[in-house]
């Protein structure tokens, strides 16, 4: 039985999904803190601010997260300290091309009235800086496939914000000015311990090679659209509801978005986990294993995704209030969480259609149907508004996008492998009634 336990444990399906899950329980709880500590105008600053540097940061985390475990791993140890080097030389050119930008824009803050705006030129550029080593440690640590060491990683960033969080509050110094300090520290510490450990690998940096560094960045350059297909229209909808309808009502629209970590998580682990099994099977030359392992991994999170969906619809007024307080009960916050999950059964296949499109090695498909899923996003949102002036139209736009994603990675994939849509979900249903008969079955015969 022990080592059933420990095996279980050890599992890097377990590692990652556990991991996800701690993280946003902790990611969620300092939310909660702050979006009841804070005035409504104030939260909205703080999750417009937190955009903005989740977007930017897009562009490196994008460009490198992938290149950087397809490249890394199952390599040989020069071929690793090769990928390392070459992924901090890259990273720390992006990183010094974002935060040169935020300080040549530091003496023109007094002509920018947008207070989310303002912080993020002001404080953008040291956070890009401080949070580089943290970033690429995650990259080696799960190119290595170690999950037990990314959870630490993340554990000290999270943990570490939220123990600030306490302090303020115990101090009575819960200011906006002070959660943005908590946050850049917490980022700090983070760096300082994946240098501690030896994560970050920063040694490599003098066994990069011109080779690899071209290698990973005309991959990257079209794998940040991955990236971007999952942080651009978020990006794009805080924006527009920014400038739009206000910082109060960005708060109502987040504290909807934010209760969507129910589907990112599953999402997020599944992701993490099944790019080297896709990535396994293309340098095979299996594609139909590919199409498979796609199919088996998007299908069975679409049929996980349905109690979840039908929960949460009929209890989402419980969770709004329980994060949010009362002054975000009777707003269109629910309504907001609601239509999102409403949308989550067609989000598997969409984020392994652009997953699957990278391992094959067609990273430039998933960057031009990007900028036509944004488009849609844009066109969408605004008509939203212009129906509805609120945020509920900008949450029904947000199907449109990843409709037009999906029938583009739907027609690019078909064109590697012949296969039906539906057969993705008949897929996820057999493989779950299949581990729901395993299972049941080991504990009868344990019996």
């Amino acid at each position: 039985m022990l080592k059933k336990v420990y095996n279980l444990v050890r599992n890097k399906h377990f590692l990652s999904l556990s991991g996800n899950i701690i993280m946003s329980g902790l990611g969620l709880v300092t939310f909660a803190i702050i979006y009841r500590e804070l005035s409504k105008a104030e939260a909205g600053v703080w999750g417009f601010f937190l955009t903005l540097l989740s977007f930017i940061d897009t562009f490196r985390s994008g460009f490198l997260t992938t290149a950087f475990i397809k490249f890394y791993a199952g390599s040989t140890k020069e071929r690793s300290a090769e990928v390392a080097g070459s992924a901090w030389f890259i990273g720390m050119i992006i990183t010094g091309i974002m935060a040169g930008v935020c300080f040549l824009a530091l003496p023109f803050l007094s002509f920018i009235n947008d207070e989310g705006l303002r912080m993020f030129f002001k404080w953008g550029g040291i956070y890009f800086i401080i949070s580089l080593p943290s970033f690429l440690s995650t990259c080696v640590i799960q190119g290595e496939q170690q999950f037990d060491k990314l959870l630490y990683v993340r554990l000290c960033n999270q943990g570490s914000f939220l123990l600030f969080i306490f302090v303020l509050i115990f101090m009575g110094e819960m200011k906006l000015a002070n959660v943005l300090f908590a946050y850049l520290i917490s980022n700090l510490l983070t760096s300082l311990y994946a240098f501690i450990k030896g994560w970050a690998r920063i040694s490599a940096l003098k066994n990069r090679s011109k080779a690899t560094i071209s290698e990973m960045y005309h991959f990257g350059k079209y794998s940040v659209g991955t990236a971007l297909s999952a942080n651009g229209f978020h990006f794009s909808d805080s924006v527009i509801i920014n400038f739009m309808l206000g910082a109060p009502a960005l708060a109502v629209y987040k504290l909807g978005e934010r209760l969507m970590q129910l589907v990112e998580i599953p999402l997020a682990s599944f992701a993490a986990t099944g790019m080297p099994e896709l990535s396994a099977a293309y340098n095979q030359g299996n594609r139909e294993l590919v199409i498979h392992t796609m199919k088996r991994y998007a299908g069975m999170l679409g049929i996980v995704l349905i109690p979840i969906v039908i929960i949460g619809c009929i209890l989402a007024d419980v969770p709004i209030y329980l994060i949010g307080g009362g002054k975000y009960v009777g707003t269109e916050a629910a309504n907001v969480f609601r239509l999102f999950l409403a949308f989550a059964i067609i989000f598997p296949p969409d984020r392994f259609f652009a997953l699957t499109l990278d391992v094959i090695h067609q990273p430039k498909i998933n960057f031009y149907k990007v900028l036509v899923m944004l488009a849609v996003n844009i066109i969408t949102d605004f008509l939203g508004i212009y129906l509805t002036g609120s945020v509920y139209g900008i949450a029904v736009a947000t199907l449109f996008p990843i409709l037009t994603g999906t029938i583009i990675g739907f027609w690019a994939l078909n064109k590697y492998s012949k296969f039906s849509y539906w057969s993705i979900f008949k897929t996820g249903y057999n493989e779950v009634m299949t581990f729901v008969r395993n299972h049941f079955k080991k504990r009868s015969s344990s019996v």
